[in-house]
């Protein structure tokens, strides 16, 4: 195996846009299409260029590739694993695989056995063999997303390893036996360093791996592709409900607050009158309850009671204002600004002049108004 950074012909301490530029100059001279009379050479250069640079291009992948590059260049020949444990830096690496297929040489076949011998390794060192608790297995090529795959890297990626790696211990049993209490327990402590870090390192090495594969597994670019059409889709649906309720908004503004009902101006002589009756609306908002409600009862009293109630023709004009109002509409009986309902059109139209009316309805407006821009935002 060559190093990612000969491949590419950098140094080790390249900078990204060596790395950018390398990359670009090599993929095409290597380019299958532009060498047709090597097709078979030009496709393995042109995969380890991509390989390359695949790993130096994303940080976190390349500051691990730093940190063990020879190991990952030793391979299976590196002499760091005495205790029998399976080599994973030969693993780090798209050579190690040949398509995505179900085939002996294939990237599910090769990665489902590495990470079977793995579990193997550690189910040798449980105290709990007869438990009915299985490892995920890695899949194939048509394994279910949600039933293999995703369970697959959950447990994997916070792999914790079983092996004790007490052929780690700088002291050994019998000299344990022999050495003051004090001394054992300072000589145990010095173990179980040395064991923690042969487990952290595992550990780290085989999330590592985890990571390595899960970035470069066709079945999880699947389901993130699947995932950001949801996204956009789902985007869109809001997108067009939003736009229809800034429009039921809009309408349901036009309607309450029309100028030619309410006398109103532009807004920007709204906008002034709400300044210069600011002091009035803090006022206002002081009354009690009390008093707003007697208020309000009062004005439809002083339209609803005749002058002269001996009078007849006053008594018939009456009988004739009622019936009309029978006819009205509920709904232009109801003010939503002041959120009171009126019997007649005259109780209405005389609380429509109403300077507290005005007041409440300039300040709706100037709300909506805001939450409108807010929206459109």
């Amino acid at each position: 195996m060559k190093c990612h950074y000969e491949v590419l012909g950098v140094p080790l301490n390249a900078s990204d846009d060596d790395l950018k530029k390398s990359y670009r100059k090599l993929a095409l001279k290597w380019h299958p299409d532009k060498n047709l009379d090597n097709s078979d050479e030009a496709k393995r250069e042109f995969q380890f260029i991509q390989a390359a640079y695949e790993v130096l291009s994303d940080p976190q992948e390349r500051a691990w590739y730093d940190k063990h590059r020879d190991a990952i260049l030793l391979g299976a020949k590196g002499a760091e694993y005495q205790e029998n444990a399976v080599n994973l830096f030969e693993y780090f690496t798209s050579a190690c695989y040949s398509g995505y297929g179900d085939d002996k040489q294939s990237f599910y076949s090769v990665y489902s056995e590495l990470f079977s011998k793995i579990a193997a390794e550690d189910m040798e060192f449980s105290q709990d063999q007869d438990s009915d608790f299985e490892i995920p297995d890695f899949g194939y090529s048509t394994s279910d997303y949600s039933e293999v795959v995703r369970t697959f890297y959950a447990y994997w990626s916070a792999y914790c390893t079983l092996r004790p790696y007490s052929w780690l211990d700088k002291y050994n049993i019998d000299t344990l036996k022999e050495a003051p209490r004090r001394i054992q327990r300072l000589m145990e402590k010095d173990n179980k360093k040395l064991r923690d870090a042969g487990r952290k390192q595992r550990n780290e090495e085989v999330r590592a791996l985890v990571n390595f594969v899960r970035k470069r597994d066709p079945r999880v670019k699947a389901y993130i592709k699947l995932l950001e059409e949801k996204t956009a889709q789902n985007a869109l649906k809001t997108k067009l409900q939003q736009e229809r309720h800034r429009e039921k908004r809009r309408q349901l503004l036009e309607e309450t607050t029309s100028p030619t009902k309410f006398g109103f101006t532009e807004m920007s002589d709204l906008e002034k009158q709400l300044r210069e009756e600011n002091d009035d609306v803090v006022q206002e908002n002081k009354e009690g309850s009390e008093d707003e409600g007697k208020e309000g009862i009062l004005d439809e009293s002083n339209e609803d009671i005749p002058k002269e109630e001996n009078s007849s023709e006053n008594a018939t004009n009456n009988v004739t204002d009622d019936d009309s109002d029978l006819d009205d509409d509920p709904l232009d009986l109801y003010c939503p600004a002041c959120k009171k309902n009126f019997k007649t059109v005259k109780s209405r139209e005389s609380h429509d002049r109403s300077k507290k009316h005005q007041i409440k309805v300039r300040a709706l407006r100037k709300t909506m108004l805001e939450e409108e821009e807010e929206y459109s935002s």
